[in-house]
């Protein structure tokens, strides 16, 4: 890409003199950043409310005597699709051996790898929104109310009202399979419109359900565009965005609540000497950003996220750092957008999640794909966790915030630095438990070579 190209009324020379971290990321080099515009969180610019939350888990709440008949795998949680917290001690340790740097704190997995349902953190977000629709075309035909019971909704009355209905997506993966599986559980036609960087298990597994799967040789951009396309050419079809949804936020936004709970539970503190770090991968943000919101609005500046991209996927980097958002792509700046971590390779962010998370976002960080192999393996080896490689990206945070100019100077700007052997570090795993035993072996394959190097 020449640096005299134009993006914004700015050459890309020009962009990268206002931005010098542009070069390394143009040169798919890892890199830390922290973000100018942190500031206080009240969460009164935000396009959700707390109220909304709460409305959203209490809508989770009426549908889980649906979803425990439906999916019987839910019966211990009593229908509440929820991942385990769980310490990765050993983990630690290797990462400190292996980057030579004192990691104080401890290292906890939010496991959303294994969510129920659908095996990824999409379950949160994407079968909500699916909820919420169908609920509302229940309320509509008057054949539900809120003190109904909902485990009805598994029946052949709601299947048939459902099937006059559609349902359209586009995906990278896992909020296709997510949207797939409920949507065809509860009987709509659904038609997951697949990116280029989609793995074929995952399509694989939605037309076993009964899901109609379009796949396009291109990237996110045009399955999502695709998927619009169709809805709007459809009235009884509705269309889920993952760049726009706030019914997708919401439903990630609900996570908060429940960590706090198994938080509390392990008796963790979170407040201004027991600080919180939250490490999340990031695609086209919802998912992150629905979650950090959560996050903010019960520990305001005790908690401090930070989102992890793959190197040649760094959207949301490039939207915030440069204040653009939407209005550029990593194509723009000669990236490529390939990547292995298939869930995080858009090439263009959430102007929708890149508004309401600018102010609460404490920085971003870029992860090699190697480095996603060698972790993958990493995992599996210390603590028998398998996940998918993109499902890694948060794994190095820790180090990177201890290790970089960038990150120890955020520590002491916030007067963090001697309050880092109090400090939680969580990791928020995104995705793996769904992927088949001969496609980890694969990936565990990768990470061994990626350990050689």
């Amino acid at each position: 890409m020449s640096n005299d190209a134009i993006i914004a009324g700015k050459s890309i020379r020009e962009w990268k003199d206002a931005y010098p971290l542009l070069q390394p990321l143009c040169e798919t080099e890892e890199v830390f950043w922290t973000n100018p515009l942190y500031a206080g969180f009240d969460g009164t610019a935000a396009p959700v409310t707390a109220e909304d939350v709460q409305d959203a888990s209490d809508r989770l709440q009426r549908f889980a005597p649906f979803i425990e008949k439906a999916f019987p795998e839910t019966a211990e949680s009593g229908g509440l699709i929820e991942s385990k917290l769980v310490m990765i001690k050993d983990m630690q340790s290797l990462l400190a051996e292996r980057s030579s740097q004192e990691l104080p704190g401890s290292l906890w997995l939010k496991c959303d790898s294994h969510l129920p349902i659908s095996g990824s953190i999409k379950a949160r977000g994407g079968i909500y929104e699916v909820l919420a629709h169908a609920e509302s075309l229940a309320w509509k035909h008057q054949m539900l109310s809120e003190e109904s019971d909902y485990a009805v909704l598994d029946s052949d009355a709601f299947r048939e009202l459902f099937s006059r209905y559609s349902i359209a997506v586009g995906s990278t993966g896992n909020l296709g399979l997510s949207i797939g599986v409920i949507s065809a559980k509860l009987g709509f036609r659904v038609t997951v419109h697949m990116s280029a960087d989609a793995k074929a298990w995952k399509k694989d597994l939605l037309r076993k359900r009964g899901v109609t799967v379009v796949e396009y040789e291109a990237d996110y951009g045009k399955a999502v565009e695709a998927g619009r396309k169709q809805a709007e050419a459809d009235p009884t079809c509705y269309f889920i965005d993952d760049e726009n949804s706030k019914r997708l936020f919401l439903g990630y936004a609900v996570a908060a609540n429940r960590l706090k709970k198994q938080l509390d539970e392990q008796q963790i503190t979170v407040d201004r000497e027991h600080p919180l770090f939250v490490y999340l991968p990031c695609g086209v943000g919802g998912g992150p950003g629905g979650v950090a919101y959560g996050l903010k609005l019960i520990y305001g500046e005790n908690v401090h996220c930070f989102f992890a991209e793959p190197t040649h996927s760094p959207c949301m980097l490039i939207g915030l750092m440069t204040g653009l958002h939407d209005e550029v792509s990593v194509q723009d700046f000669g990236i490529d957008n390939k990547t292995a971590a298939d869930g995080l390779a858009v090439g263009r962010p959430s102007r929708f999640v890149g508004k309401a998370i600018e102010s609460l976002l404490s920085g971003i960080y870029t992860v090699d794909d190697q480095e996603l192999y060698r972790l993958l393996r990493d995992l599996c080896d210390t603590e028998s966790i398998r996940l998918e490689p993109s499902a890694l990206a948060g794994m190095p945070g820790p180090v990177r915030l201890q290790q970089t100019e960038a990150g120890q100077a955020y520590l002491a700007r916030h007067h963090l630095t001697d309050k880092m052997k109090e400090a939680t570090h969580i990791v928020w795993a995104t995705g793996g438990s769904m992927v088949p035993p001969e496609v980890h072996e694969e990936y565990y394959a990768k990470g061994v070579q990626a350990s050689k190097r």
